[in-house]
């Protein structure tokens, strides 16, 4: 019998909580809610309230942000996802080269033109559009330069 494996895809970010927040409402996810845990841990003394912070308007923790899927089942103690889910870890250096992998954004027929925009309103630039005989895509960056194409 053949194991199927869980997974989330997991993306170094200066900015966790702005980029969680740009995925978020780029593919129509929710920005996790980890604060009913952050605070019990607070209150436990467990965690230090610097490895915390306040963002999308509640208690976060300071270095990671993850936006999951609506439909998607989630940990009620935790507000961890447990099925289509973004996460960004905070790291030092910002982004130098080009991803070695990347999310292709699928928009609805007839509406990748209008699509590009509504992602570019919030925070995503336009890099180039591609026309091969297989296909046609935008290549596009979020807020912190991590290429994403839409089809």
């Amino acid at each position: 019998m053949t194991q199927t494996l869980s997974w989330k895809l997991v993306i170094d970010s200066t900015d966790p909580h702005a980029q969680a927040g740009f995925w978020a409402a780029a593919l129509g996810y929710l920005v996790e809610d980890n604060s009913p845990l952050i605070e019990r841990l607070l209150t436990a003394g467990a965690v230090p309230e610097a490895a915390t912070t306040h963002a999308h308007g509640r208690r976060a923790w300071l270095d990671l942000a993850a936006a999951r899927h609506p439909d998607d089942p989630y940990d009620e103690v935790s507000g961890t996802g447990q099925g289509r889910r973004l996460l960004f870890q905070r790291v030092p250096e910002p982004k130098t080269v080009k991803n070695r992998l990347h999310i292709d954004v699928h928009a609805a027929p007839g509406q990748r033109d209008a699509e590009a925009k509504r992602l570019a309103g919030l925070g995503a630039r336009a890099l180039r559009t591609v026309d091969e005989q297989g296909g046609s895509w935008i290549v596009m960056v979020d807020p912190e330069g991590n290429e994403f194409c839409l089809n």
